[in-house]
């Protein structure tokens, strides 16, 4: 049975299927989600939604880079009255887009990987003496997008590893992991 990656070689599935017009190489995109700490993170932070933006540029068809920032009001676990922490999430990464699995006049459906690096920030909203912490963190992404001409509503799944230092306290920084869902509106220009 083939893998996932060499799924996403495949060229289109339908003869003289043609993919819907799409303006230039650079997309935007809204999206809004969830934010899922898993492992020893989730001992840590609640879930939470998780809202931002995505720009990407479409290098090739299939090969784009894309910047994300991402914002997700938390919740402390540890904190004698739950504190409300800012969780920030910036990177940049790079997608290997398939040539449409799907693809009529009206519409296609597009899968993608995609694999980043860049940081993330921790800041308690209403605790004043304690510092705001930032670390590194890189992701493996997963999605599909619908297109519909110049819009598209993309599907998308990331899983960060990330560096975290204890928000309070001197305690040594660990590895951890999360992961976000999340639905965008993409925009081609």
């Amino acid at each position: 049975a083939p893998t996932l990656p060499a799924l996403l070689l495949l060229p289109a599935g339908r003869a003289g299927a043609q993919t819907p017009a799409r303006a230039g190489a650079f997309e935007l995109r809204p999206y809004v989600g969830a934010y899922l700490p898993t492992g020893d993170q989730r001992d840590v932070l609640e879930d939470a939604v998780l809202v931002g933006a995505q720009a990407s540029y479409r290098i090739t068809q299939r090969f784009a880079i894309t910047g994300t920032f991402g914002w997700a009001p938390s919740e402390d676990r540890l904190t004698t009255g739950g504190e409300t922490l800012d969780l920030y999430q910036y990177d940049i990464g790079a997608e290997a887009r398939a040539a449409s699995w799907y693809s009529r006049d009206s519409w296609s459906f597009t899968p993608f990987l995609g694999l980043g690096v860049g940081g993330r920030s921790y800041s308690y909203r209403d605790l004043d003496d304690v510092d705001s912490k930032s670390n590194v963190a890189g992701y493996g992404a997963l999605g599909g997008e619908f297109g519909f001409g110049r819009v598209g509503l993309r599907l998308e799944a990331r899983d960060y590893v990330s560096r975290f230092e204890p928000l309070v306290g001197d305690d040594d920084a660990e590895t951890r992991n999360d992961v976000t869902v999340a639905a965008g509106l993409t925009v081609n220009f």
